[in-house]
């Protein structure tokens, strides 16, 4: 392989580690990640419970969804009173670049115009930002992505099956990675068979998380939200 800097090396197995848009995926798969017709504005209010305290009550001790069709406010406490928001919007790539991310003001003109009758408890998450917002667009490669057998070459996490986030997503790279550690454990003396076995467990794993992430971006945004989240962790509470 080589490398920016002018260096090169060699070895016997290449893992694509590198996320969405890995450099290395293009050597296995033509497929590349497309937007998914979703971003999220990441913002951060400190010092919640003193100086946003109907804000911290309405967010509470965990995490706290307000959701609309096509629209809404992921939420959730970390420690020394810090909350971390994700402000969830469905709309176009063209839409979100007309919007200069580098003037926070500007950010926040744009998105809280997007809540508009929302409640000043919530809408706060957006207009007291305390660091500057970040745009995150959400991308995915097709459900279900393969590749055929490289000798030598796989992928794992995103660089394997970007999936809109669902709270998998690190999970999986892990498991990706804890899995092929232990089929090369399983094959030393095969470094291809070690893959193809990875791979053989990988692809369909991989690609049943995906098409719940992709359900799971419906239920938050789509038409029948909050009410079908509302359900299913009614029924998860519930034990059913």
């Amino acid at each position: 392989m080589s490398f920016e800097d002018g260096t090169t090396t060699t070895t016997h197995m290449l893992v694509g580690a590198d996320g969405a848009f890995s450099k290395v995926r293009p050597i296995l798969s033509e497929a590349q990640p497309e937007y998914t017709g979703v971003a999220s504005v990441e913002t951060y209010l400190y010092n919640v419970d003193e100086k946003y305290s109907d804000t911290a009550a309405m967010v509470g001790d965990g995490a706290m969804y307000a959701l609309a069709p096509g629209k809404g406010l992921q939420a959730h406490r970390e420690p020394n009173q810090v909350i971390h928001t994700y402000v969830t919007l469905q709309r176009s790539k063209e839409w979100f670049n007309q919007i200069n991310f580098n003037d926070t003001q500007h950010v926040i003109k744009h998105i809280e115009s997007e809540f508009d009758g929302w409640p000043e408890s919530l809408t706060a998450l957006i207009n007291q930002t305390e660091r500057q917002p970040v745009l995150r667009k959400v991308y995915a490669l097709p459900i279900g992505h393969r590749w055929k057998p490289m000798k030598g070459v796989t992928l794992i996490g995103d660089a394997a099956h970007l999936m809109p986030p669902a709270g998998e997503g690190a999970n999986l790279a892990m498991y990706d990675g804890a899995m092929l550690g232990q089929a090369i454990a399983n094959h030393p003396n095969d470094i291809n068979q070690a893959i193809a076995s990875y791979e053989k467990d990988m692809f369909p794993r991989s690609e049943k998380a995906a098409a719940h992430a992709d359900q799971f971006l419906d239920i938050l945004l789509g038409e029948n939200t909050p009410y079908q989240l509302a359900e299913i962790l009614t029924e998860t509470l519930d034990g059913k």
